[in-house]
């Protein structure tokens, strides 16, 4: 992954602690409920205690966001990178399904039960709370870059920011809602896909059909 090579191995831990929490939370909201998972059950599953838990997170909440949040900052990395000459949203929508395919999300297609545990997440206030809190921080200031537009001054990029996270929230919310289930990275490919060609009036058919 990008940006981890030059980490030293004091960083390396606490990033692998991380992960392990937030892996741990999602695991038992899938094996319990999201409503009966605790920061305890968390920290024991991690194999850490609940100080250190507390030490990273705040709730069960901010442990499953981290995993989301991480992303969008794997994908930001990605774009940074992208071909200079690539369009816009093809470079966007590669840098945002970049983080998944590697996790092989791609490949991936959630139980019914899986997905009922998904929603609760996504609808929870406080989970949408943890995602939210910095996650776009950065973009505009690199959309403005590859676009040649004033980060401070230009709407543009502050647009393109906006409909970049629009995109994420409406095809995360119809990932958790469609049955049956279908990968969450069919739907961001579409959406993007249907905001490069303008949004034209939809066709009547549905995720599954793609």
């Amino acid at each position: 992954m990008q940006g981890e090579t030059s980490l030293g191995l004091r960083e390396r831990k606490k990033l692998d602690t991380r992960r392990a929490l937030s892996d741990a939370a999602l695991a038992l909201a899938f094996e319990n409920g999201l409503e009966n998972v605790t920061r305890e059950d968390i920290a024991e599953r991690a194999g850490v205690s609940l100080r250190t838990f507390s030490n990273y997170f705040t709730d069960k909440y901010d442990a499953i966001a981290y995993r989301q949040t991480e992303r969008v900052r794997r994908s930001l990395d990605a774009l940074r990178h992208r071909p200079a000459e690539e369009p816009l949203w093809a470079a966007v929508t590669a840098a945002v399904l970049e983080p998944l395919e590697a996790e092989g999300a791609a490949d991936i297609v959630p139980s019914s039960a899986q997905l009922a545990e998904v929603r609760k997440v996504v609808l929870a206030p406080q989970a949408k709370v943890a995602v939210t809190r910095g996650a776009f921080a950065d973009w505009v200031a690199v959309v403005a870059a590859r676009t040649g537009t004033d980060p401070d001054r230009d709407i543009y990029p502050r647009l393109v920011v906006g409909v970049i996270a629009a995109v994420v929230e409406a095809a995360t919310e119809a990932y958790v809602n469609t049955e049956p289930p279908v990968r969450i990275t069919t739907v961001l490919r579409q959406g993007f896909a249907a905001v490069a060609a303008g949004l034209p009036a939809p066709r009547n058919r549905s995720i599954a059909d793609e």
